[in-house]
This record gives structure tokens, sequence and C-alpha cells, in this order.
């Protein structure tokens, strides 16, 4: 199926970590797609109605047909454009390729942010306890592989990129020693390979702004209180 006969378009915001896994995917595959930025403050009414259910970011829409959640449009991308695979052919990898995926957006990605964005200091101690525990996880889990797809990345890798990019800028903001590579040796190697990829590295967004919107969310945070 060649790319340039599909109408494919991508609702998004740059900053979104979710967002950044479709277009990693996209740019996997030499998919040529139409990028609609959304101002989340200010809902378009495509938006509302390609995703009436969540009103969230990322939406794909492929031939006018809409897929919302990212780890779903990544496997659809997967299944719809056949080169360069993302997921394994042999079931039982591809069935650990969907938990550990899942398991970052359970166990990891929300006990991350919280432990950054919390002010209450309870609360904020146990999300960074869960958040180390994930990552303690998937630093057993990756071992010495390049990258949790083997040599090349694949679905857990794309759906890891939260941890390779968008926690060392929060955990900066907030004072936090979350992911470092004396922690985490295996996994911090990882996502120095990650980061730089030919791939990841061209649609990963521009660090600067995004540390200094995430700042300045922080900043209003601690001055609410």
């Amino acid at each position: 199926m060649a790319a340039n006969q599909e109408e494919v378009k991508l609702l998004g915001v740059v900053g979104s970590p979710f967002v950044c896994r479709v277009r990693i995917a996209l740019k996997f595959k030499g998919i040529e797609y139409e990028f609609l930025e959304e101002n989340l403050a200010n809902k378009s009414d495509l938006l509302l109605k390609y995703n009436p259910v969540h009103k969230k970011v990322p939406v794909f829409v492929h031939n006018e047909k809409p897929i919302a959640e990212s780890l779903v449009i990544v496997e659809y991308i997967d299944e719809t454009w056949n080169n360069n695979p993302i997921l394994p052919s042999d079931p039982y990898q591809k069935a650990l390729a969907r938990f550990w995926s899942k398991f970052i957006d359970d166990k990891v990605v929300g006990a991350a942010w919280k432990s950054a964005f919390t002010v209450d200091e309870k609360e904020r101690g146990k999300n960074v306890q869960e958040a180390l525990e994930g990552l303690q996880f998937l630093e057993d889990e990756i071992k010495e592989k390049k990258f949790f797809g083997g040599e090349e990345i694949g679905l857990v890798d794309i759906a890891g990129v939260f941890i390779a990019f968008w926690i060392p800028i929060v955990q900066e903001i907030a004072g936090l020693q979350l992911f470092s590579s004396e922690k985490f040796p295996n996994l911090y190697k990882w996502s120095q390979e990650l980061i730089n990829h030919s791939v990841v590295k061209e649609v990963l967004p521009p660090r600067e702004p995004l540390f200094a919107f995430f700042k300045g969310r922080y900043e209003s945070l601690i001055a609410s209180q």
C-alpha cells in the first residue's frame, strides 16, 4: 500500500509524548501525512468530531476513518503499512511487546508525571516510589539489548519515548532524581540510543521550548499553593 495513495492526517500538539509516538511510527514507515496542530485550550470542531469520547490528541485519520489512543494508532499503522515492522511477527513476542507497552502507560507515565506535578509531599512520595519500581522492571527487562525490539526500534521503544525524553525534562524542573545512569544503567543506555536514533531524533520536539513550557506550568502550580 503506497503512502502517496492514502489520505493521512494527524491531529496533535508538538509537545505531547503520545503524539510523538505516532510521529515516530509514521516516520519509521516513511508515510507522508498532514499534521494538524491543536490548541487544547480551545479544541477544534475537527477534534471533537473525530474523538468525541475522550476529546484528546493524538487522533489519526486514515481516509476519513479516525482512530484514537497512541498505542492503538501505532499498531494500526504497523498493520496497514507492512514495511519496517514495528511489532514482531511471533505471537508470543508480539504479546510481550503489547504487555510492556501497556506497562509503561500504566506504571510509569502517570506516576512519573504526578511525581513532578503533585504538590502534596505524601502523594508525591508515593508516585516517586511507583515510578522507580516501574523503571526497575524495565531495567531488568532491557538487560543489555540495544532496543526492547532487539537491534531496531519496536512498539515498546516507541511507547518508552516518554521515559527517554520527557522524564529528564520534568525531573530537572521538579528537582527529582527518578531516572539516571547510576540508578538504571541499562535503561539509561537504551534511552540514549533511542533519542539519537535517526528517525526519533527527527521527530522529537525542541527541548528548550518544552522545558520552558513545563517549567512555567510547575511554577504556577507551586505559586497556587
